[in-house]
């Protein structure tokens, strides 16, 4: 079953307004990029979704449940969320020990464990590092090490918030890779980024944020070919099809191949 915001709001205890009767669905295994400008409203959308913030109003179910009807820490077991600064998330001595953080606290069986925490460091490419402190590894591998930690659960739903910050080729190769396995798993990948490359490499569907407001939701061609969304949203055409813009031709073209192919 899917995660479903019905017209939800949320408001800060001064009665400032951070969402406005957002309605969105999110099935299993879709990959969702979140954009938009800094205070559209996209963070407090996805703390939404795994119970970090309970809607002041309208819903949000996850697999049929309200999220007001459950603890955040139920909610976070199906919707995991990864932090933006990984030192906001981690805290474990050595990499190994805040990987099994979770599995502990639940009181999960020993082979349980060890094979759900090394699928987790095999996914994210830190198997060599379980042994060291965190706080001895660059900002790259830390952001691998709090994605992981989240992956060791069993998570439906997982929320990367500016998943490629700090991230060279090598890492974003990583990141994809790792983004295939869990969507031929079926797990969804929801991810709030600026990196528009990012999305159109990566996202079969984009919702565009502005005022609060999800203003647009829809293929990466959908959005990004349309000029009201993305002066709205204040997003900046990615770089191939603004060439094919500045060259007449078509602003669907997202791929520099497809680019070439029309020139030809």
């Amino acid at each position: 079953m899917p995660i479903v915001l019905s017209d939800a709001s949320f408001s800060y205890p001064d009665g400032s307004l951070a969402v406005d009767s957002v309605t969105l669905r999110i099935n299993d295994g879709e990959r969702i990029a979140i954009v938009g400008q800094n205070g559209a409203g996209k963070t407090t959308t996805v703390k939404m979704m795994n119970g970090l913030l309970k809607p002041s109003s309208g819903s949000v179910t996850v697999d049929g449940l309200a999220t007001t009807d459950q603890t955040t820490a139920t909610t976070a077991r199906t919707v995991g969320y990864v932090f933006q600064n990984p030192d906001d998330q981690i805290f474990g001595s050595d990499v190994q020990g805040e990987l099994e953080y979770m599995p502990k606290y639940l009181k999960w069986d020993a082979e349980v464990t060890e094979q759900r925490v090394g699928r987790a460091a095999k996914m994210t490419g830190i198997r060599r590092f379980l042994k060291v402190n965190p706080n001895d590894l660059p900002f790259a591998i830390k952001k691998f090490v709090a994605i992981g930690a989240i992956l060791v659960g069993d998570c439906k739903y997982v929320i990367l918030d500016e998943p490629t910050a700090g991230l060279d080729d090598r890492g974003l190769k990583l990141l994809n890779r790792m983004m295939d396995q869990l969507e031929a798993e079926g797990v969804a990948v929801i991810a709030i980024t600026h990196d528009m490359r990012f999305v159109v490499d990566s996202f079969t569907r984009v919702v565009a944020m502005a005022n609060r407001k999800i203003i647009a939701d829809g293929s990466c061609e959908e959005v990004f070919g349309n000029d009201d969304v993305l002066s709205r949203a204040k997003l900046k055409r990615p770089e191939v099809p603004q060439l094919a813009r500045e060259l007449g031709l078509s602003t669907t073209a997202l791929h520099l191949n497809a680019v070439v192919a029309l020139i030809r």
